[in-house]
Parts: C-alpha cells; sequence; structure tokens
C-alpha cells in the first residue's frame, strides 16, 4: 500500500492572496473580544484568512 507524502496545511488570505504555511509565524495574530484570538495577514492586515487546505 502506497502512502502519499502530505503537504503541510496552509493559509491563504481571501482579500489579497497571501499564502503561508497555517499557523506559521508569518501570520499576525489580533485578539477580538467578542471572537478571541484572529489570525491577520501581514501584507493587507485583513482577518478573512482560510485555514488548512
Amino acid at each position: 500500500m502506497e502512502t502519499e507524502a502530505t503537504a503541510p496545511n496552509r493559509s491563504r488570505c481571501l482579500n489579497c492572496g497571501f499564502d503561508a504555511p497555517a499557523g506559521g509565524t508569518e501570520w499576525d495574530r489580533v485578539e477580538s473580544p467578542p471572537l478571541g484570538r484572529l489570525t491577520q495577514c501581514p501584507e493587507c492586515g485583513s482577518t478573512n484568512v482560510i485555514s488548512g487546505w
């Protein structure tokens, strides 16, 4: 049985397209009291980020 090598999970900013490993140090973090800790794009400042693809 063959096993496929899996690529690390990635995160991508849906605003500008910035792409980096999910949870990596490339990403900024911001606290939002009603939502908790959010991932923030270092390029454009958006928190509209999709993770784990």
